[in-house]
């Protein structure tokens, strides 16, 4: 019987810890994260620092991190934070990890309401998970009353303890889709509700993420099309519904804006070109 191969020592240093993440296959950028988060340095510190000391304690926590990436597990899961519209937003395992695409949604959004040019419009965000979107929003328009809602009670909290920590405003209401705001009408509402059919191949590599907030029927549509249908009892004249979908969804989407009365529906693309957002605005003269 062959002899069991003896562990790898502990990196002992800055470069040491860097070269092992490379040698297990972990990506350059990840490796620097992590490292960077358990010794409360920044990137650029790690690269000017390649021969500094780091503890047996530190480098054993630093390993176990690399392991969970290699196995799927975010990095924002791991180091609890995640940048997204130039906010810091603390993350857990009960929301999905911010993505660069939903910034499209954020910025058409900005711009509807800079173009309402309301001292104080009423925003929604159904969904809000971490509340990156509601938080964005309330950031980049101050005057903005912003609404969030989630059907789970443990992504609410994670995203009021983000608007508590960046020091912004947001209403949270805990329900699924139209009915955590009954009776109300908004300016503007937005959603990046889940847009994954059941069986999608991509599901596997997710499976760290909430799969509530990611799977919505055989096709993907379901919830999509849930917040279209009951969108007209709460959204006041001249309101736009802004939504983030999947890639191949923008002509569904359309056409069920159109089917429910929604004019000027267009589609939005995210930042590699691919149709991420669409909406229209609920017909009639802005109040």
């Amino acid at each position: 019987m062959s002899a069991q191969a003896p562990a790898a020592p502990l990196p002992t240093t800055v470069g040491q810890a860097l070269e092992r993440a490379r040698s297990e296959g972990l990506d350059r950028l990840d490796a620097q994260v992590l490292l960077g988060h358990r010794l409360g340095r920044s990137r650029a510190w790690l690269l000017a620092h390649d021969t500094d000391a780091i503890d047996a304690g530190l480098a054993t926590l630093y390993l176990e991190d690399i392991a969970q990436r290699r196995h799927g597990v975010p990095v924002a899961y791991l180091v609890g934070e995640r940048e997204f519209h130039g906010l810091a937003l603390r993350v857990t395992p009960a929301v999905l990890v911010p993505r660069p695409d939903t910034e499209t949604l954020v910025e058409w959004a900005l711009q509807c309401l800079r173009a309402a040019a309301r001292p104080h419009p009423e925003v929604l965000d159904l969904g809000t998970g971490s509340g990156a979107i509601a938080l964005a929003l309330a950031h980049g328009c101050p005057g903005s009353r912003v609404c969030a809602t989630d059907a789970s009670a443990a992504a609410l909290h994670v995203a009021l303890d983000n608007a508590r920590r960046l020091g912004l405003s947001i209403d949270g209401r805990e329900g699924s889709w139209w009915g955590a705001v009954a009776g109300r009408r908004f300016d503007l509402a937005v959603s990046n509700p889940p847009y994954i059919a059941e069986g999608d191949p991509h599901l596997p590599s997710l499976c760290h993420e909430p799969l509530q907030a990611l799977v919505s029927g055989a096709d993907g549509l379901r919830d999509l099309r849930a917040i279209v249908d009951g969108a007209s009892a709460h959204l006041r004249p001249g309101a736009w519904l802004l939504l983030e979908h999947g890639t191949g969804q923008a002509e569904p989407v359309r056409q069920r804006l159109v089917e429910q009365g929604f004019v000027d529906v267009d589609t939005r693309h995210d930042i590699e070109g691919r149709p991420r957002c669409t909406g229209g605005r609920w017909p009639g003269a802005t109040a």
